[in-house]
Parts: C-alpha cells; sequence; structure tokens
C-alpha cells in the first residue's frame, strides 16, 4: 500500500489499465466574469480559465481529442481516455449545448469517461439530471472549485459564493451517486497555517471522492500579478507549501482519490514562485517529507 492513494491506483484497482485525461475547452466561460456573479474572475485565474493545456476552443471538440491524443501518441499509442472538460465553468450554458459537447466527446472510441469542472453554484437540477444520464451511461466524475474553507480568504479572491453553496452541491451530487472531486488552494492571500488541512478534512466530510491539491502561483495578466508586483501578497516557500501538502495527506482517509498534489504552471505565464515549475522535484520532496514522518512515528 502507498503512502496515499492515487488516481493512477485507483484506474489500476477499477479498470486494470493505466487511462491518460486528455483536456479539452468546450466553449465555456464562467458567471464570475460574464457578470452573473461577478467581473473578471477569482484574482488568480488565467485568461485561459485555468485551461493553459486543454485543447483549441475554435475546434469540435472530437478533433480536439484526436489533437491531443496526438501529443500523447509515443507514450500512450492505444488506451482508454477520460475527456476532461477543464477550463471556466462547464455545466455553464445550455442543457441542449452541455448535451452536445458531452456526447460528442463520448462518440470518440477511446473515450471512455467523462470529467467536467465546475463551479458548485452552476449545479441546476436540470444540470443534475442530465449529469445523471451521463453518470448511468458512462465513467463520469464531477470537479469543484472549492480553494478554501476561510471565507474571508476566498472573499478576498473573489470566489462568488459562499460555503454553504458548495456543501449543497455536494449533497445534490450525492443524492444522484455522482463521483465529485474537490480542488483545494495552498498558499492564497490572507490563508491560515492550517486552513488547507480544514478544508480538506471539510471536503471528505462532505463526502468527496477525490482531492486534487494545486499551488497557488501568479500568472501574467492576472489580478494577482498586480498584488504581487505592487509587494502586496506573500509567496509561499516550497517547503511550506509541501509540509501543507504531507499534513493533508497525513489525515484524510487513504480511500479519498488523491487527483494531483500540486499544480502545472503555464511556463510563458509563469511570474511566481518558480520553484513550480520543477514539478518532479516538489512531488520527490512531498515523498521526503511523507518518509521522515512516518520514521519520526516509529
Amino acid at each position: 500500500m502507498g503512502r496515499f492513494y492515487s488516481l493512477n491506483d485507483y484506474f489500476r484497482d477499477t479498470f486494470g489499465e493505466k487511462i491518460y485525461k486528455v483536456s479539452l475547452d468546450g466553449g465555456f466561460t464562467c458567471p464570475n466574469r460574464d457578470g452573473k456573479v461577478g467581473f473578471g474572475g477569482c484574482i488568480f485565474c488565467s485568461e485561459e480559465g485555468s485551461g493553459e493545456f486543454s485543447g483549441d476552443r475554435h475546434k469540435k471538440i472530437y478533433q480536439q481529442i484526436e489533437d491531443q491524443l496526438q501529443l500523447i501518441s509515443k507514450k500512450f499509442p492505444s488506451g482508454k481516455v477520460i475527456a476532461y472538460f477543464q477550463n471556466f465553468t462547464n455545466t455553464y450554458a445550455d442543457i441542449s449545448y452541455l448535451k452536445k459537447v458531452y456526447e460528442e466527446a463520448l462518440s470518440h472510441p477511446r473515450v471512455m469517461g467523462l470529467a467536467i469542472a465546475t463551479r458548485p453554484d452552476c449545479l441546476g437540477e436540470d444540470v443534475l439530471q442530465l449529469l445523471d444520464k451521463m453518470n448511468q451511461k458512462t465513467f463520469l466524475w464531477i470537479e469543484l472549485g472549492l480553494q478554501t474553507v476561510n471565507e474571508e480568504v476566498a472573499t478576498f479572491f473573489h470566489r462568488g459564493y459562499p460555503l454553504s453553496v458548495y456543501t449543497k452541491a455536494c449533497d445534490d451530487l450525492k443524492k444522484y451517486r455522482i463521483r465529485f472531486v474537490t480542488h483545494i488552494l495552498l498558499g492564497l492571500p490572507k490563508e491560515k497555517e492550517e486552513d488547507g488541512l480544514k478544508t480538506a478534512l471539510y471536503a471528505q466530510e462532505c463526502g468527496t471522492w477525490g482531492i486534487k491539491i494545486h499551488c497557488l502561483y501568479v500568472q501574467k495578466n492576472t489580478y494577482l500579478e498586480q498584488l504581487y508586483k505592487n509587494h502586496e501578497i506573500k509567496i509561499q516557500k516550497k517547503d511550506e507549501f509541501v509540509k501543507k501538502v504531507v499534513t493533508i495527506l497525513e489525515n484524510l482517509s487513504y480511500n479519498i482519490v488523491i487527483h494531483r498534489l500540486t499544480g502545472d504552471g503555464d511556463r510563458e505565464s509563469l511570474i511566481a514562485p518558480l520553484w513550480t515549475l520543477k514539478k518532479r522535484d516538489v512531488l520527490n520532496s512531498i515523498q521526503k517529507e511523507l518518509k521522515l514522518r512516518e520514521n519520526l512515528k516509529k
């Protein structure tokens, strides 16, 4: 047994094989950008809606899948993939459009499931009923961008909804037996040391199937960039981030599927922290800290 239950572990246990995700751009926007909730989005969100590695939104979904498969063809020439609707809010559109893009993704012979990233305030009953139908015919999970349970922090970064909205979304998804993953962002402005752990434990209490851990990074053309350049925020150091991640892993149930331990910033637009570019080093540091703490307990 590993020190935590990774998504790769889950895939191998459940399907008996390695499965990749291909990131798609469904042509969506976000209610925190178009004025329904707010303008400008969360202060850390990029111009691509946090989908720097997604497909080209000007292409059909089927073609985006083909393009993404080509990118991974050398290391993954023939296996099954999850179609991942990643950037912006992928349930924020008319039901007919949602049904169209989801089904177009599922029509590709190598797609065996869907991952749909969204906001907890964009899961109306009509959307839930559509997701229920999708869940009955394919492997599905929904991703919710909670980031933190600290309401002061959430207000500062302009999340645009209170914690109660996340809680209700979890209850609604559980009612339909739809898996969901919760995003946690470490290193947010005004964050307290224990916020990451509190957020992870709250998500677990709400029934999350998986967790995605991200490190806050500053990208060009975001409001966060302005704050950084004005020296109004402090960027966390690698060892601070690593310790927060390990504290979360130590306290979560082993049954929670860990989808990600650190984020991927776009090299061209990343301003800080530059240590995040060395992802392998960050992951190795997390493993070392896990081992160190295990040895201290003996």
